[in-house]
């Protein structure tokens, strides 16, 4: 069970100052408030801005309204002692960051909900006080309101419409926005409380002026010593306005418990409404006043696809080129290389284009470095560019020449041999790649000659034996020290998929696809070269 902390209280009131909230990546956030059927407003629209906003949501639901975008039809009130039943079960349990209270309704409803808070004590409390209906009709009779207005004490921020400040000011509904910032900084003062004071109530720049879209819509932060901080906004014309105080405060209640910040809270949460409201029609719900769409902005920036981790993109990019693995696997020159029947001079003919081919690989490996964003990502594609090059001398000594300079029977300088067809088509892919300067497409495009070499060369090391022709060459590319270098590349190239925009994942596997296909033709090729050349000798 969660342990309580104490609340600073002055005078029964709850003190105003915020070193009580200790940020929180992904704050858990509890709304107490109403149902709404067609999800814009109450627990509804709070779990939503919630979410939206980057919390955690949670709900106790206050009171079962039958509504819509058109109006309230029937309230349902829960036994007050069920309602205690839910708060309890959420606070044994959890430790909650934030706490949004919506509606409430009646005087026993607010009581309950004032002892739980002085039980729990949540680091940060919004309270939206509904007590105004769209059609202006008052909500709570007058004992209910009273109690609302104790409860207001025992909260930190409290988000009134212009008619609700008036009703917790006890004073006439103000009718310029000069006089609603004086009437929440009495408000304010006398409870002990920050005030949300909101402009969308105003009908205009000035009283009785007919509203537009554009004007100025300011709300403001007021704080009990009297400071204010002023949030910019405009009218934006539209009708999808209901549950923009749910939301609001659901969002401000997030964001408080995410930084600490009570102004960069509200800032960022009324940016957030207003492009939730510009949006809001095209959800095309109901046909009163709609609600607005929560989720809007997430869906343009984010999308709705999931991103794989790192371990998908392996098991999906290798299944992906699994007709290319086979296809290797079944080519005469892979089989005779692997029970040791392949003629010599097909062996050194295809030795010969790898050389060549190896060469502005490492051009290209020395690229990837250069274009690297990691240092440790530098540092290993230039020891691969460094180890192409080391590789092509190793080929020119044991295989393809003497050590003293002269030649093996049947082998060639590969400064001596023209490029193959496939090695330059293999090539200027790579060089195509490396020039457009994607890092992430090019070490996608880079990664078949690690994997497909060490898969293959791994497999044939095991059926080689001492006496085994090519046994020097399958050491090679069968070696702890080269799948460590291919598993290190599989690690930098996937992890780069798992972390890009859906565009650049899928070029990446293209450039993928295309390096595989293209060493599917390099090791078809050598066999077919190495035939030629042996009809031709």
């Amino acid at each position: 069970m969660r342990c309580p902390r104490p609340a600073t209280r002055v005078g029964g009131r709850r003190v105003s100052a915020s070193p009580r909230v200790a940020p929180r990546a992904v704050p858990r956030v509890l709304s107490i408030a109403g149902t709404d059927p067609t999800g814009g407003a109450g627990v509804h629209a709070d779990l939503k801005s919630i979410a939206a906003n980057g919390g955690y949501g949670m709900a106790v639901v206050t009171a079962l309204v039958a509504q819509n975008t058109r109006g309230v039809r029937s309230v349902h009130m829960p036994p007050v002692e069920f309602l205690t039943q839910q708060l309890d079960a959420v606070s044994d349990d959890v430790a909650i960051d934030a706490v949004k209270i919506g509606m409430l309704g009646t005087v026993e409803v607010i009581r309950a909900v004032e002892e739980w808070l002085g039980r729990v004590t949540p680091p940060v409390v919004v309270l939206d006080p509904v007590m105004i209906a769209t059609s202006g009709d008052r909500l709570l009779d007058r004992a209910a309101e009273e109690a609302l207005r104790t409860l207001v004490a025992r909260v930190d921020v409290v988000t009134p419409n212009i008619p609700e400040l008036a009703i917790l000011a006890g004073e006439p509904v103000a009718t310029g926005w000069d006089d609603v910032i004086a009437q929440a900084a009495r408000v304010a003062e006398r409870h002990g409380v920050r005030v949300l004071a909101k402009g969308g109530h105003l009908a205009g720049a000035g009283a009785g002026a007919r509203a537009r879209a554009g004007e100025r819509m300011p709300d403001a932060l007021v704080h009990p010593n009297g400071d204010v901080v002023e949030v910019a906004g405009v009218r934006i014309e539209t009708k999808n306005t209901h549950g923009t105080g749910c939301s609001l405060s659901a969002a401000l209640a997030t964001r408080v418990a995410q930084t600490g910040d009570w102004v960069a809270a509200t800032t960022e949460s009324k940016r957030w409404l207003a492009e939730s409201i510009r949006h809001g029609a095209a959800l095309e719900v109901g046909g009163g006043n709609g609600p607005v769409s929560h989720f809007a902005g997430l869906w343009a920036r984010g999308g709705l696809s999931t991103r794989p981790t790192p371990e998908d993109v392996r098991t999906a990019w290798w299944e992906e080129i699994a007709s290319e693995r086979a296809a290797i696997d079944a080519l005469p020159f892979v089989r005779g290389l692997g029970d040791g029947t392949l003629a010599r001079d097909e062996f050194t003919t295809y030795l010969a284009q790898d050389a060549l081919y190896l060469r502005d690989y490492a051009r290209v490996l020395a690229e990837a470095s250069r274009l690297a964003p990691a240092q440790d990502a530098q540092a290993f594609w230039a020891l691969g560019a460094h180890g192409a090059l080391a590789a092509e001398m190793q080929l020119h000594e044991s295989w393809l020449g003497e050590p003293n300079g002269g030649r093996r029977p049947g082998a060639e300088r590969a400064d001596a041999v023209a490029p193959a067809p496939v090695t330059v088509a293999y090539l200027d892919h790579l060089l195509a790649v490396a020039a457009r300067g994607d890092y992430a497409v090019l070490i996608a495009a880079l990664l078949p000659c690690f994997w497909l070499y060490q898969d293959v060369g791994t497999r044939l090391h095991a059926l080689s034996h001492a006496e085994h022709p090519y046994r020097s060459w399958l050491d090679t590319y069968g070696d702890a020290a080269f799948a460590a270098s291919t598993a290190r590349a599989i690690e930098i190239v996937t992890t780069a998929a798992a972390t890009a925009d859906e565009g650049t994942r899928a070029a990446m596997l293209e450039a993928f696809r295309r390096s595989s296909r293209h060493e599917v033709a390099f090791f078809a090729d050598a066999g077919q070269a190495g035939l030629a050349a042996r009809e031709m000798g």
